[in-house]
């Protein structure tokens, strides 16, 4: 067959049709769908048989380029000047998705000039879409005053913590890190880094809880051939491998008493021995380490060693808890919220007020990275763009704050001697830093020490 006889069979337009990777769909004078290429049903979800016949506004398209919302007049722009390009919008897909698309359309007359349809093209940008969203976030980030590194917030204990972590990060000292449970101990470990003087240096960092004490001892001091059944080969330790930079010790308050010998030296001498030799190696490193826990209490327990506490307690940066920070919670939310929202392919773009003010309300036991899991639950619950009290998972009603975490006592009477005396110590006798970390007055410490006969 040559090619003019090609052109002519009445089935080559639809073949081109059906073969072009941009989807392509006409729509009559009516705006009812008379035809839909196989990649429109592949960008747009919906098969055929859902569409022909159908109105175009099953898409609920937030751009129509050919009825308006009304759904009775054409786009002005496009019965102006008969067609328009490189339009950007949004449809609803088959499967509930939401659908980033460049449309191009077409206005389409009889002999007369009588318009009698429209052809559209239409290439998913969904992905490019979410991908300058992400970098317009940043850069909003960027510019705001609420991103510090990193870390969310414009509320006064934040603002303090940001210049904590500026004033450390000029230090070689070690410094500790205090918070709770998901109030973002490592962000602020990053930070000190990131500022510091050793910022092009690597940063290294152990979970001392997540190994039991030989792994540990094999990860930090890394280990020789032979030095253990399974040490087929030498291995570098993770204070070799932070050389000229930083280690961060996440939760050391549970490294084993052992270790915590091995790890006074390295602080001493700067020198590390690899499990199963006897060659020092030179180390230059500084110590960030953080806790959930009381080292104070431990000291005082036997868990802990003293001379180890004072060797990397010489800067002590507390990183607060959601619940002494409440205003910043609507701000974190919305901003995880956009994240959550685009992996779950979802378009949830708000929070309702008493959604908003049960999180606020809330103790959030885990903090931030419980919050986090809270968003994650309602954003798979949620069936509409605005997350609402039932899209909450019931823990928010019924969950109460632990009683350890109930610091806010009027008298301080359930505050023991001992309690005070391990904050006292971590604040380096600093009354007005022990009292806000007690939840209580300043008076109200000086008479509790004095009633219990504390100096």
């Amino acid at each position: 067959m040559t090619i003019d006889k090609f052109l002519k069979n009445p089935q080559f337009l639809p073949e081109v049709f059906e073969t072009m990777r941009d989807g392509l769909m006409v729509v009559d004078n009516e705006g009812y769908v008379q035809l839909f290429n196989r990649a429109a049903e592949d960008i747009t979800g919906y098969n055929k048989e859902e569409v022909i016949g159908k109105k175009c506004t099953l898409f609920e398209c937030d751009a129509c380029v050919v009825l308006n919302e009304s759904g009775s007049q054409r786009d002005s722009q496009l019965v102006k000047f008969g067609a328009v390009y490189n339009k950007e919008c949004t449809i609803r897909s088959g499967d509930g998705r939401s659908v980033r698309l460049l449309k191009n359309a077409v206005v389409v007359r009889d002999n007369n000039g009588d318009v009698i349809g429209t052809v559209e093209s239409m290439t998913d940008i969904t992905s490019f879409y979410k991908k300058e969203m992400e970098l317009q976030d940043i850069k909003q980030e960027l510019r705001q005053e609420y991103w510090f590194m990193g870390l969310l917030g414009k509320s006064t204990p934040m603002q303090r913590l940001y210049e904590h972590i500026r004033n450390a990060s000029q230090s070689e000292a070690p410094a500790l890190i205090f918070g709770e449970s998901g109030a973002g101990k490592n962000l602020v470990a990053h930070a000190l880094h990131k500022l510091s003087r050793r910022k092009e240096g690597p940063f290294i960092q152990m979970n001392c809880a997540s190994l039991n004490e030989q792994l540990l001892e094999s990860e930090l001091f890394g280990h020789k051939k032979g030095a253990f059944t399974g040490a087929v080969s030498d291995r570098v330790g993770r204070f070799e491998a932070s050389n000229n930079g930083t280690i961060f010790l996440d939760e050391i308050g549970d490294m084993p008493m052992t270790m915590q010998v091995k790890l006074l030296r390295v602080l001493e001498e700067k020198v590390v021995e690899r499990v199963g030799d006897h060659e020092p190696i030179s180390v230059d490193i500084r110590l960030v380490s953080a806790t959930n826990k009381d080292l104070n209490y431990l000291m005082h327990t036997g868990k802990f060693r003293e001379d180890l506490l004072y060797r990397i307690n010489s800067i002590v940066v507390k990183a607060p808890p959601l619940r002494e920070r409440r205003e910043d919670i609507p701000l974190i939310a919305f901003h995880y919220l956009k994240k959550i929202s685009a992996v779950n392919n979802k378009d949830i773009r708000s929070i309702s007020p008493p959604a908003m003010e049960m999180l606020i309300n809330f103790p959030w036991p885990g903090n931030v990275r419980r919050l986090i899991n809270t968003l994650e639950h309602s954003a798979v619950t949620c069936k509409g763009n605005t997350i609402e009290v039932s899209d909450l998972p019931e823990y928010l009603v019924n969950e109460k704050m632990p009683e350890r975490m109930n610091m806010n006592i009027a008298d301080g009477t359930e505050i023991s001697r001992e309690r005070i005396c391990s904050v006292l110590s971590q604040c380096k006798g600093n009354k007005t830093l022990t009292a806000k970390q007690l939840g209580i007055s300043r008076v109200t410490l000086w008479k509790k020490m004095k009633a219990m006969g504390i100096e």
